[in-house]
């Protein structure tokens, strides 16, 4: 099998930057880590590969910086890795992140499978997925725990809000793995050396042949208006009495603030 494993660069904590115009992330600026539950999709694309006798291929759409993922990921056991970098990618929401992966999946293919994280720390929203998987026009399984293949097709046991359940699905196909499904395997110090040393390709809009109106802000109809850090300022107020007068009052200030 080759596969393609999708891998988003996020900012450090604490290292987070806000573009006051354009509301959106500054990651040229932060430290760029591997987003943790996509290190779970790197595993789970590492070893299917060598269960198979196949391929992993990493891909990140980020800036410059975002090559150090990269570099973590071929460690990790992946054959290949590619940035997908450009200016016009910035302020991309998903459904334009979506649009880039998939021009990238189809230039460095033919994939049997693309692997996605269940969702971003700094997203929340667990949609690169599934709208990667309709830009292809392939059938997704989001939020599995368990997969193999065998007999030509891929057997999955998925997570679903009442309990787990089997299916299988036709390749090509387009998974995400649940957070904790597998043990990532550190950094091989081996494979870390001769990753270092190792080129990784830079596609740009115009290598992967991208319609412009579909990149960056303009290709995004998720706009965010507002970005702000929340201030908390702490109130107390001691209730005094007996405790039969100290139980009334308190009910009456929950009922007051409409709490009860």
């Amino acid at each position: 099998m080759r596969i393609l494993v999708c891998l988003k660069p996020v900012p450090e904590p604490g290292t987070v930057k806000v573009d006051p115009e354009t509301h959106t992330l500054r990651r040229e600026g932060s430290k760029l880590v591997l987003n943790p539950p996509d290190a779970y999709a790197l595993e789970a694309a590492v070893s299917l590969a060598e269960e198979t006798g196949g391929q992993a291929v990493a891909v990140s759409m980020g800036p410059p910086n975002a090559k150090d993922i990269l570099v973590e990921a071929l460690a990790c056991g992946a054959e290949e890795a590619y940035l997908l970098s450009d200016r016009a990618f910035a302020g991309a929401d998903t459904l334009a992140t979506s649009y880039v992966l998939s021009l990238a999946a189809k230039k460095l293919g033919p994939f049997d499978l693309v692997v996605c994280g269940k969702v971003s720390i700094d997203g929340e929203t667990a949609q690169v997925g599934p709208e990667l998987a309709a830009w292809l026009d392939w059938p997704s399984v989001i939020w599995v725990k368990a997969l193999s293949f065998g007999d030509g097709k891929l057997s999955l046991t998925r997570v679903t809000d009442e309990g787990e359940e089997d299916v299988e699905v036709r390749l090509p196909a387009v998974v995400t793995i649940e957070p904790e499904s597998n043990d990532p395997r550190p950094p091989s110090v081996r494979r870390l050396i001769k990753a270092r040393k190792q080129e990784i390709p830079v596609l740009t809009a115009a290598d992967l042949g991208a319609e412009e109106e579909r990149l960056g802000l303009s290709g995004s109809p998720t706009q965010v208006l507002e970005v702000f850090s929340p201030t908390y300022e702490g109130q107390r107020e001691v209730l005094t009495g007996s405790a039969q007068e100290v139980v009334e009052a308190l009910v009456n200030r929950l009922k007051e603030r409409g709490l009860i």
